[in-house]
């Protein structure tokens, strides 16, 4: 289990557009139709991670609690399937349905996607406002596999919070922290 941490991505980027099949509908969606009347959230995740894995059902209540305010959330897995065909889009839609996702799975087989996003680790997160201008970029909160620090969200909860409110999102966040993406060799 390694320790890397997101690159954060500045501030102000826009929300490099993609194309990408979903695991679960099976349909491919993309960045224009997906997003949310008030922002986006896109996460990097994949199914095996000891740090997705640890989060994951409080990232699912999220998304389905702030769904219902306007924000949308994507997740989209990088992984090399070759050399961690756990991380396969078969095994995405059983992760997503174990899970109880209420948003779409997506598969980045070319890996550009997370290239264009400068996406390092799962999880990494990437909150955009409703022009699609990144207004968060960090942790959902302090707690890692064994650390003892309750998972509740709460970094990127405020960071939706202040979006929705049109107030100030500070600028210092921290980093995510997670496995590093599995690039093709």
């Amino acid at each position: 289990m390694s320790n890397t941490p997101s690159n954060m991505l500045p501030l102000g980027t826009m929300a490099p557009n993609f194309l990408l099949p979903d695991t679960v509908s099976q349909d491919k969606l993309n960045l224009s139709d997906l997003q949310g009347e008030e922002g986006t959230l896109i996460l990097f995740i994949c199914n095996h991670c000891p740090f997705v894995i640890h989060v994951i059902e409080e990232v699912s209540r999220i998304a389905k609690e702030y769904q219902r305010k306007g924000i949308k959330t994507i997740a989209i897995s990088s992984n090399d399937i070759v050399n961690y065909p756990q991380d396969a889009p078969a095994h995405m839609s059983k992760f997503a349905d174990k899970f109880d996702f209420s948003f779409p799975y997506l598969f980045d087989e070319t890996q550009e996607v997370a290239k264009a996003y400068q996406a390092a680790c799962t999880p990494d997160f990437f909150l955009f406002d409703n022009t699609l201008k990144l207004v968060y970029r960090g942790q959902l909160d302090g707690s890692r596999p064994g650390n003892g620090i309750p998972v509740t969200g709460k970094d990127l909860k405020h960071a939706m919070d202040q979006l929705l409110k049109g107030a100030q999102i500070p600028a210092e966040q921290k980093p995510s922290m997670g496995c590093n993406i599995k690039w093709k060799k």
